[in-house]
């Protein structure tokens, strides 16, 4: 085997995993729409133990301490697998002790965060299913848990619980308390 021919296959096998990156670039994270909007202007940062990419499966694999940062957005779990088709991502299954979501919302100034055995994002549907012990949380102020939430992200809907013993839907609000500089409560 020639040189150049060893060049032009380790060329073309850069080529394969650049693909696939640059498909999770523009297709991951734009659809998590409650997110600052100034985020899927940022840089996407992927670091973990371990990545195998495979172009002509159309899935990338990240073990070990995966991080995921794009602007105010942190994923991190034990392991990461994006799913791609036709150069689009299809499905991100994020799953760690806990796997775990954080991102600053449009229009706030504090994190929502999410956390459960298993993250999945789907694409298409856009949907976030997330399983195994799931709760999410912004800050001290409210928090929803139970064994399964689904968030529909088309229409800005959640639905949660199933049919097993560990599927009851927990919700925690606190009371608002009342600032002198707003008008005061109504009885």
């Amino acid at each position: 085997m020639s040189a150049a021919v060893s060049m032009a296959q380790a060329n073309a096998m850069q080529r394969g995993p650049v693909r696939l990156l640059a498909a999770l670039l523009l297709a991951l994270l734009p659809a998590l729409a409650w997110g600052l909007s100034s985020d899927r202007n940022q840089p996407i940062q992927i670091e973990a133990d371990k990545a195998a990419l495979d172009e002509d499966e159309g899935i990338s694999i990240y073990e070990g301490n995966v991080l995921l940062q794009q602007g105010t957005l942190t994923l991190r779990g034990n392991r990461m697998t994006v799913h791609i088709t036709d150069n689009q991502v299809d499905r991100v299954i994020l799953e760690g002790r806990p796997a775990s979501y954080a991102q600053r919302l449009e229009g706030e100034t504090v994190e929502q965060q999410a956390e459960a055995g298993r993250i999945e994002y789907q694409a298409g549907a856009q949907r976030m299913i997330l399983q195994q012990d799931a709760r999410i949380w912004q800050e001290e102020t409210e928090e929803f848990s139970s064994d399964r939430i689904i968030i529909n992200l088309r229409d800005n809907t959640l639905n949660a619980g199933g049919d097993g013993p560990d599927s009851r839907v927990r919700i925690i609000l606190q009371p608002r308390t009342w600032q002198p500089d707003e008008p005061a409560p109504g009885p």
